[in-house]
């Protein structure tokens, strides 16, 4: 990123309060009630994402956007759909931003500007799928208005990565790690439910809301067996080290284990995509 937009992204949004647009009525027959001063917040040059766009009345969009200090947040675009607009091509998927708002009553937010950074290749194939599920993961498991600088730094490193063309898993797995964390899921990798230090070469079966108990060889096959992993693979998720194929296999794993129990039902249509494509390459090879 060039130094005049890192300027542009650091800028500290400003505030401004409008004045007092309400008049006062006479006494009788009855007081009318006064109106509250408007206030609407401006930010600008804000480093975004967007995660998910659709449309809105005619010619509008609606924008549901990853910012660095304002965390997730839902914009209108005016107009964007229009031929002549200045956001039209400019709200794209996986592509640096820094965008302006202006925020009155509601929680959706006016878009007033947009700007393409530049820096990333476009994703394509895997790297795509790998793209749509990242945003997935984000819009399921990240409230609205709550900042996450981490997360976004994480999230431009993943798709960093994945533009260009470095293996995908490593990428996701340490995104998903610091999802987690950042939601308030954050795992328990160092110590086992008892408080005793993981030992690397002992297995653990790894419970969701309290963290990991050791289990026997023997009893490893009973219950879930994607939350069973050796104590290695919890150390090297602790350290970001995914060099390990066992631990990136396990990792994987785990992961998704997890992220089905805090998702609570929800449904991640990306990995359900990304199964039936997989099957249907497997037909087509038979």
């Amino acid at each position: 990123m060039t130094e005049p937009h890192a300027a542009r992204v650091a800028a500290v949004a400003s505030i401004e309060v409008s004045g007092d647009d309400g008049v006062a009525v006479a006494e009788p027959p009855a007081r009318r009630a006064r109106r509250a001063p408007r206030s609407d917040t401006r930010i600008g040059d804000e480093a975004a994402f967007v995660l998910h766009s659709y449309p809105y009345k005619e010619t509008s969009l609606i924008v549901d956007a990853l910012t660095r200090h304002h965390g997730r947040v839902a914009l209108v675009a005016r107009g964007a759909k229009r031929p002549r607009s200045a956001l039209r091509g400019v709200l794209l998927a996986f592509q640096p931003l820094t965008i302006a708002w202006v925020q009155g009553g509601s929680d959706l937010r006016t878009l007033t500007r947009a700007e393409w950074l530049g820096g990333l290749r476009p994703l394509r194939g895997e790297a795509l799928m790998s793209g749509f599920y990242l945003n997935e993961l984000i819009q399921k498991l990240l409230a609205r208005d709550d900042p996450h600088e981490l997360l976004f730094d994480a999230y431009l490193q993943a798709l960093g990565a994945l533009s260009h063309d470095q293996p995908a898993a490593p990428a996701l797995r340490r995104f998903e790690a610091i999802l987690l964390r950042e939601a308030g899921y954050g795992m328990q990798l160092e110590t086992t439910v008892d408080g005793l230090a993981i030992d690397p070469a002992e297995l653990y079966r790894y419970l969701p809301e309290r963290g990991p108990m050791r289990v026997e060889g023997s009893d490893a096959a009973r219950g879930e067996t994607d939350a069973i992993v050796v104590g290695k693979t919890l150390l090297d998720i602790d350290t970001d080290d995914f060099a390990d194929p066992v631990t990136l296999g396990q990792s994987k794993r785990l992961m998704r284990y997890l992220l089905q129990h805090h998702l609570a039902g929800q449904v991640l249509h990306t990995r359900r995509m990304v199964l039936d494509l997989q099957s249907l390459e497997e037909g087509v090879a038979r």
